[in-house]
C-alpha cells in the first residue's frame, strides 16, 4: 500500500484552494475546486518525490500531527485530508 500524507487545504474568499503538506515543506498545489485541489495535490507529491534527494520524508499519522502545536494552529481553519502521491508521473507527462 502506498503511503499517504496529511494535507492542509485552505480557501480564502478571493482565491483558489491551496494545499500544503506539513511533512513535505515546500510542496504545494492550487486549484479552483476542492476536488481539483486533491487531485493536483497527489500529482504535486508525485513530482516532488521523483526528484527528491535522499530518502523521502516519512509521513506522520494524524494523531502525531495533532500533538504538534504548529500543525494545530495551521489546521485550525483548514480542511484536513490524506493524499497519496501519484505514481508514474513521468509516464503521464
Amino acid at each position: 500500500m502506498a503511503a499517504h500524507y496529511i494535507a492542509l487545504i485552505h480557501k480564502d474568499k478571493e482565491s483558489g484552494y491551496g494545499v500544503s503538506f506539513p511533512d513535505v515543506p515546500g510542496v504545494t498545489a492550487v486549484a479552483d475546486t476542492l476536488d481539483e485541489a486533491l487531485h493536483e495535490a497527489g500529482i504535486a507529491l508525485g513530482f516532488a518525490f521523483e526528484d527528491w534527494q535522499g530518502s523521502c520524508p516519512s509521513p506522520r499519522s494524524l494523531e502525531e500531527l495533532r500533538a504538534d502545536s504548529t500543525f494545530r494552529n495551521s489546521a485550525a481553519d483548514a480542511v484536513v485530508a490524506a493524499v497519496t502521491p501519484a505514481q508514474a508521473i513521468a509516464d503521464a507527462a
